[in-house]
């Protein structure tokens, strides 16, 4: 008996685990930024704009659970936050919850990076992950 106790406790804390991920997404998901392109030098003193790109998965506001889908969130200057929390709202990880796919943002004269993390309706990374390839650009 006791041997039964132990598997219904270890599934429970895999079930729990595995509570904590995303939603799933098509394993052949592709984010990108579509502008600005990975070297390319924006004006300064002015905001940008920057689109959003995504393939093989839907587009959806946060709060909407449908399979398949997730909203963006562009992260500058920062890394990939951990894939098995809840992704940031701060000036570095933006949320884009009601689904655009497009925004304007204006940043410092410098080197800047940028990156696309998809999220579920409840802002968790997807399982597998989809986010995009990170790009740099120089403001001046």
């Amino acid at each position: 008996m006791h041997k039964h106790h132990a598997i219904a406790a270890a599934l429970l804390l895999i079930a729990q685990a595995v509570h904590a991920n995303g939603k799933a997404a098509a394993p052949n998901a592709v984010a990108y930024i579509g502008w600005p392109q990975d070297g390319s030098t924006v004006a300064a003193g002015k905001p940008f704009r920057v689109w959003f790109g995504l393939r093989n998965m839907g587009v959806a506001p946060k709060g909407v659970d449908y399979p398949n889908t997730g909203h963006h969130h562009l992260l500058i200057d920062t890394d990939l936050p951990p894939l098995d929390h809840e992704i940031p709202s701060d000036r570095n990880h933006l949320h884009f919850g009601a689904g655009e796919t497009e925004t304007m943002i204006e940043l410092p004269p410098g080197r800047h990076t940028l990156q696309l993390l998809m999220g579920d309706d409840r802002h968790m990374p997807h399982d597998p992950p989809v986010y995009s390839k990170r790009i740099s650009i120089t403001v001046r």
